[in-house]
């Protein structure tokens, strides 16, 4: 997919693929869109959404997608019985894309202007833009809507003030949040929101994607098929994965968990490759693929009926998780993070 770069930078925008602000196609989820374009019609659209799902499947993009239905078509009564396809030449599209559309507040992790760097959480300052976005008049008498992506990252304090703000909601405004885990969202921001769980894609719909943007996929149908499981049906997941030598990464991370003994050469080697200069992607890819490991260690313990060690790596998935964070939060030494994490690892393999 050949485009033009229209939205801001973003603390996790690749390269190759467009910003959900910005892409103008939205591959499956047709059940959700159907469901949110007939709740318009019918004058039953929620206050609040939470679309729920793994990183990468389409969340914000579909966001964006409402966003641009309700404001094409003000009039729901008369709106359409499907979410309509942005056009990409309307000056709508490309207001909404650039992030200059009065009557879309999209909200993320902001930028840091004393290191230039992305912060790590959505802070309560980004939160408190709703309030005087609030209090301006709607453009054309038409709905608002904030987007908070991913609600995940909102820090203690953003949390809260976002919570006055679902509370007593203007006529008109609709809230979407994007969230990758719903547990770690206060209980009383999910009871105020309608939760619409998105799931990963199929593989045909996953190569779909790939395509449209301009990656390509493989041509044997296992190695197609090989990819869409371990990107765990994530079209991000499947970029980083072939793009960014996520596979490579991956591989090596099992290769020194699976040996049950560290392997120091080995582990400096792929510590050094993912905490290098410039390397935020692999350094991701290499801490999500982390604590994937971590998950399906627990998950086939608890299947086995193991509860004791599938308690002790969910455990070790939450320390493993909070030490990613304080990492990013922090700045701390990437490449000791990354030799921690694989002895992490080799420790809770052999539990």
């Amino acid at each position: 997919m050949s485009f033009e770069r229209l939205a801001p930078e973003q603390h996790d925008t690749l390269d190759e693929a467009p910003e959900p602000a910005e892409n103008p196609r939205l591959i499956g989820h047709s059940d959700v869109t159907i469901t949110l374009a007939a709740a318009y019609k019918a004058g039953k659209l929620p206050h609040a959404l939470m679309l729920c799902g793994p990183a990468g499947i389409g969340k914000a993009t579909l966001a964006f997608h409402l966003a641009y239905h309700l404001l094409k078509n003000p009039d729901g009564n008369r709106a359409p019985e499907t979410l309509v396809v942005p056009d990409p030449a309307s000056g709508l599209y490309r207001q909404i894309a650039m992030g200059a559309h009065p009557s879309v507040l999209h909200l993320t992790r902001p930028m840091n202007d004393r290191t230039k760097a992305f912060k790590s959480v959505v802070t309560v300052d980004e939160i408190r833009k709703v309030g005087q976005f609030l209090s301006m008049t709607s453009h054309d008498g038409g709905y608002r809507v904030v987007i908070v992506d991913p609600a995940d990252d909102m820090n203690t304090n953003a949390a809260n003030a976002l919570l006055k703000n679902l509370e007593e909601p203007p006529a008109r405004t609709i809230f979407v949040l994007i969230v990758h885990a719903p547990g770690s969202l206060l209980p009383t921001i999910r009871s105020r929101c309608q939760v619409l769980r998105l799931a990963p894609l199929g593989e045909r719909d996953l190569m779909t994607v790939l395509d449209a943007i301009g990656q390509g996929t493989p041509d044997d149908a296992a190695q197609r098929a090989a990819l869409a499981e371990r990107a765990g049906g994530s079209a991000r997941a499947a970029i980083l994965l072939t793009q960014y030598g996520g596979l490579e990464i991956a591989a090596a991370l099992e290769k020194l968990v699976s040996t049950g003994r560290v392997d120091l050469a080995s582990a400096y080697k792929l510590a050094e490759t993912v905490a290098g200069r410039d390397q935020a992607i692999p350094f991701e890819t290499f801490n999500r693929h982390a604590l994937e490991l971590l998950s399906a260690a627990a998950s086939s313990s608890a299947i086995a009926g193991d509860l004791g060690r599938a308690k002790l790596l969910s455990d070790t998935w939450q320390d493993a998780q909070r030490a990613i964070s304080e990492t990013e939060t922090y700045n701390l030494d990437k490449k000791q993070h990354a030799l921690t994490m694989i002895d992490r690892l080799n420790s809770a393999m052999r539990m």
